[in-house]
């Protein structure tokens, strides 16, 4: 999918047992990188841990429930003891995660923000203040960090065909919503993986504090 290489580098992945996660994760082993990738199902995590292995790729997973700062603290540790080495993150991973890259040279961090971080939406209020506010957190910490090597990036993904969004609207409603949408699809979470490997990649080493819009034209509207 990418020609990217991300040999000799971490991936750590929160949330990657499932959707877009779980993609990026294995997107990551097929570009080189050493992957740790967390959430609160075991069973899911060894699975997607067997299937970058069977690819020949390095994985571990590690048990996280990132509301939990004690864990999100395990997690960040698990990786640098395991790898020693640049780690990638989100959102609730950041104050740990940054601190694990000052000390080893610098690093990239993309936040799971959304569509929602752009846009406002009735009867979601509570949901498109969290989005927004990693937007406003994502460029305050790029800026503070900047000097220092560490990019800070988000990705805001649109509708993306994953289970998550199969349970929520069932194919009635996801079939009018996809049609909503300019390019008239949802779209996959291979299209997400791919942004994110970007975004931590060489190729945007003069990028940080930005979001990258995955939506199939949904914001321009």
């Amino acid at each position: 999918m990418n020609n990217r290489t991300f040999s000799g580098k971490v991936a750590l992945v929160t949330g990657g047992t499932s959707g877009i996660g779980k993609t990026t994760a294995i997107e990551f082993a097929r570009a080189g990188a050493k992957v740790v990738l967390t959430g609160r199902r075991e069973r899911e995590g060894a699975q997607v841990v067997a299937e970058i292995k069977k690819l020949g790729g390095d994985a571990a997973f590690v048990r996280t429930d990132v509301a939990k700062d004690a864990d999100v603290k395990a997690m960040v540790d698990f990786t640098v003891d395991k790898f020693d080495i640049n780690v990638w993150g989100v959102l609730n991973s950041m104050r740990h995660e940054i601190l694990a890259m000052l000390k080893n040279g610098g690093g990239a961090i993309v936040n799971n923000s959304s569509v929602a971080g752009h846009v406002g939406m009735g009867q979601v209020s509570i949901y498109i203040a969290s989005k927004h506010a990693v937007e406003g957190l994502t460029k305050s910490v790029a800026l503070e960090f900047a000097r220092q090597n560490i990019r800070v990036n988000a990705v805001a993904p649109g509708v993306i065909a994953t289970d998550m969004f199969a349970r929520f609207a069932g194919e009635e409603l996801g079939d009018q919503i996809a049609s909503m949408i300019p390019v008239g699809r949802k779209g996959a979470t291979e299209e997400i993986a791919a942004a994110v490997l970007y975004l931590c990649s060489d190729d945007a080493r003069f990028t940080t504090g930005t979001s990258l819009i995955v939506d199939g034209g949904w914001v321009a509207q």
